[in-house]
């Protein structure tokens, strides 16, 4: 039995007769092909990545698991329709706070048409992409049985600056999240912090990309998650995943500084954090 996603942050939703992606019960994530060069070149992507045996071990493990793709009954109710099928990446999780950051301080690739550029470049410019070298794209994270999660809109989301980006990252690992006070920063050890922590995973993504000339991940997300409900047993079960690849290019022998600079400017706030989590 497929259905809309309960904790989808960001992207097209499948709601009100829209397509968007759908899962399953069996952990299988669904997500429909773009109807433009993007879908063939996220398939291309996956099949690609899936077989490349320079890809480290230690570093598929930040990827979700690619099952091919299937023809299924659309969400907007069109008919067949292809959708990529993976892993559900928080299908185990019981409350999972789930934070998406667009990486780049250029979200498109040299390879797209000049109006999708301008397109870009301009969402680019009203965003902390340029400054930052990443953007928040949707987040929610779980307060507490009778408040539920804090799921800003998109409106919120959109109009973050430079010092809103620093703040939500201290709500993300917070007690109090939706409150006007300052955040407590209560899980920030745990989540941030520590040998499996979000900070730990981060540094060896960036070792990687400091040194991988395979692909060019342009427009590519970084989904950052963990579940308070195993927070009681100091461990959060925080992983760090890499999602949405409908605009990767093969590197050349090229380092993807774009990607890396984003990188390296969330682990700076992050590491910020968890050295003054008070301020």
């Amino acid at each position: 039995m497929l259905k809309v996603p309960d904790h989808q942050v960001a992207g097209h939703q499948a709601l009100d007769g829209k397509l968007g992606p759908l899962i399953d019960d069996s952990g299988r994530f669904y997500k429909p092909l773009q109807n433009d060069e993007r879908g063939s070149k996220e398939v291309a992507f996956y099949t690609s990545f899936s077989s490349n045996t320079r890809i480290p071990d230690h570093i598929r493990r930040f990827f979700p698991i690619f099952h091919g793709t299937q023809l299924l009954e659309a969400s907007d109710g069109s008919g067949l329709y292809p959708h990529l099928v993976l892993q559900d990446l928080v299908s185990n999780r019981i409350h999972p706070s789930v934070i998406d950051l667009k990486i780049g301080s250029r979200t498109w690739d040299p390879e797209a048409s000049e109006d999708y550029i301008q397109k870009c470049v301009k969402k680019d410019r009203k965003s902390t992409s340029l400054p930052l070298g990443f953007r928040i794209s949707g987040l929610q994270t779980y307060e507490s049985k009778e408040s539920g999660f804090w799921k800003p809109n998109k409106k919120y989301i959109q109009g973050l600056t430079v010092e809103d980006v620093r703040l939500v990252l201290r709500k993300f690992v917070s007690s109090n999240p939706s409150l006007d006070s300052d955040p407590d920063c209560l899980f920030a050890s745990t989540v941030y912090g520590g040998s499996n922590g979000i900070l730990a995973q981060l540094l060896e993504l960036k070792a990687w990309f400091e040194d991988q000339t395979i692909f060019h991940f342009s427009a590519c997300s970084v989904l950052m998650m963990y579940d308070k409900s195993v927070l009681e047993g100091m461990r959060s079960g925080a992983d760090v995943k890499l999602v949405d690849f409908a605009h990767v290019v093969e590197g050349k022998g090229v380092i993807d500084h774009n990607f890396l600079g984003g990188l390296c400017s969330l682990i700076k706030f992050i590491s910020e954090i968890l050295t003054s989590p008070d301020e």
